[in-house]
């Protein structure tokens, strides 16, 4: 019920992937190196504040191959403490 995140999937063996607000501010850097096709952002910034619901840009960089930029929008939801 705490947890949120957000799999980015169809990903290559190696690869950067970038996340950035829509006025070009980075949020978040993974850097994949391993056979597992995804990434998990917990949709906090690099300092682990949670990032506000909104539209992010997700740049992926492959070596070699090239670049390709997807769009994101998320709504962020209230906190169930319901049970806990």
């Amino acid at each position: 019920r705490l947890e949120t995140k957000v799999k980015i999937t169809n990903l290559p063996e190696v690869c950067t992937v970038k996340i950035y607000t829509v006025n070009g501010k980075l949020v978040r850097t993974f850097k994949k190196d391993s056979p597992i096709t995804s990434v998990d952002w917990d949709l906090n910034n690099f300092k682990g504040i949670p990032v506000a619901g909104g539209v992010y840009l997700i740049h992926v960089d492959v070596p070699g191959v090239g670049e390709r930029v997807l769009k994101f929008f998320g709504g962020m939801r209230q906190i169930d403490l319901q049970g806990i």
